[in-house]
C-alpha cells in the first residue's frame, strides 16, 4: 500500500480522489509585497511537493477581464526561478467559457501528459486561484472538449473550493489505498446490489467519511445495472464513530431521494457500506442532527434481506 506522495509520483499512480485532497503550502514570501488590489497566484514548487503563494495585483473592474489577468499570471514564469507557473507545463489552454458562475477550462491533449501528483497540484492550483474571483462558483477541466478523468474512468467534476484541503504545516502528503464495498440499488429501486470500488483516499479524513461521499457520489457508470441510491446534492454534516456505531449527519436534501428509490433503501445503502468496515457495527442517521421522521430507529444495523445481486436480478 502506498502512502506517500512521493512515493506515489515516483511509482505513477494513475488515480487520485476527487472529490479530496491536502495540499501544503511553503508559505506567502514576505519579500512579496501586497499590491492594493491584490488576488493569491497558485504556483508549484519546483519539487513539485506544494503549492507557494504570491500576490498579483487584478484593478479591472470587469469580471472578464479580471478572469483573464489570472489566466494570465497561471501562464507566466514566475520571477524566481524555483517556482512553476501551472499553466505553463507542457499543455495549453484551448479556451475557457464561463456559464452563470460554472467556469469550464479546456485544454490540449499533452494536459494527460502530466504525471498524477503534478496533475493534482496543477488543478489546485488552477481552481484555488481561479475561485477569488467572485463570478467563479465552480470549475470544471475538460481536454479535447471532453471531461477530466481519473485513471478510471470517472469524472473529475466540479470542482470548487471545498475540493482541496490546505494544511500549512509540515506532515507529507498521506494517501492509502482502500477497497471498499459501496451498496447501490437496482433498476427498480427494490433492492441493494455490492460494487466493490478501489481508491486513493487521504488519510487525514475519517474512512467512514469517505464511504458516505462514495455512497452519495453513486456508481461510477463501469457496472451496467447500478442506480443512485441517495441524492447527489446531500451533504455531509458530519460522520463520527463511536463505540461501534458510526453517527451520519445529512442535510435535508438526503430527504429527497433519486427516482424510484424509498428512503429505506437510500438508508440502508449507507448503512450496509459503512458496517462493512471493521469497527462498525451500527448506524445511525441524522438529518440536520435530528432522528428521522417515521424511522425513529437511534441506530441500524445491516440488512441482508435487503441484498441481491447482478445475476439474480437478470434471472
Amino acid at each position: 500500500m502506498r502512502s506517500i506522495l512521493n512515493r506515489m509520483k515516483k511509482n505513477c499512480i494513475a488515480f487520485l480522489p476527487v472529490l479530496l485532497i491536502t495540499l501544503f503550502f511553503t508559505g506567502c514570501s514576505p519579500r512579496n509585497e501586497i499590491p492594493e488590489n491584490a488576488v493569491t497566484v497558485y504556483y508549484l514548487t519546483n519539487d513539485m511537493t506544494g503549492l507557494e503563494l504570491r500576490y498579483r495585483e487584478v484593478a479591472h473592474q470587469d469580471a472578464e477581464a479580471r478572469l483573464a489577468s489570472l489566466l494570465t499570471y497561471l501562464s507566466e514564469t514566475p520571477e524566481r526561478l524555483e517556482y512553476k507557473a501551472p499553466l505553463n507545463m507542457g499543455f495549453t489552454l484551448k479556451s475557457h467559457a464561463m456559464d452563470n458562475g460554472f467556469l469550464t477550462l479546456d485544454f490540449t491533449v499533452e494536459y494527460k501528459s502530466l504525471q498524477p501528483a503534478e496533475e493534482v497540484l496543477v488543478r489546485a492550483a488552477i481552481v484555488r486561484t481561479l475561485l477569488q474571483e467572485n463570478s467563479v462558483r465552480k470549475v470544471l477541466f475538460k481536454v479535447e472538449g471532453e471531461p477530466l478523468t481519473d485513471a478510471l474512468g470517472s469524472e473529475v467534476g466540479w470542482m470548487d473550493s471545498a475540493t482541496f484541503i490546505s494544511n500549512d504545516g509540515n506532515e507529507i502528503n498521506t494517501y492509502e489505498e482502500v477497497k471498499v464495498r459501496l451498496y447501490f440499488t437496482n433498476e427498480t429501486g427494490s433492492g441493494l446490489i455490492g460494487a466493490d470500488r478501489e481508491k486513493f483516499y487521504l488519510t487525514s479524513i475519517p474512512l467512514e467519511r469517505f464511504v458516505v461521499e462514495e455512497v452519495i457520489k453513486g456508481p461510477s457508470g463501469q457496472v451496467p445495472g447500478l442506480y443512485p441510491t441517495v441524492n447527489a446534492a446531500t451533504g455531509i454534516l458530519s460522520v463520527s464513530t463511536r463505540d461501534g456505531i458510526c453517527y451520519v449527519n445529512l442535510d435535508n436534501n438526503f430527504l429527497t431521494t433519486p427516482e424510484n428509490v424509498s428512503t429505506e433503501i437510500a438508508i440502508y445503502s449507507i448503512v450496509n457500506s459503512l458496517t462493512e468496515l471493521s469497527g462498525v457495527d451500527k448506524v445511525q442517521i441524522l438529518v440536520d442532527g435530528k432522528i428521522l421522521e417515521n424511522f425513529p430507529s437511534t441506530s441500524y444495523e445491516k440488512r441482508e434481506d435487503l441484498v441481491t445481486t447482478l445475476e439474480q436480478e437478470d434471472s
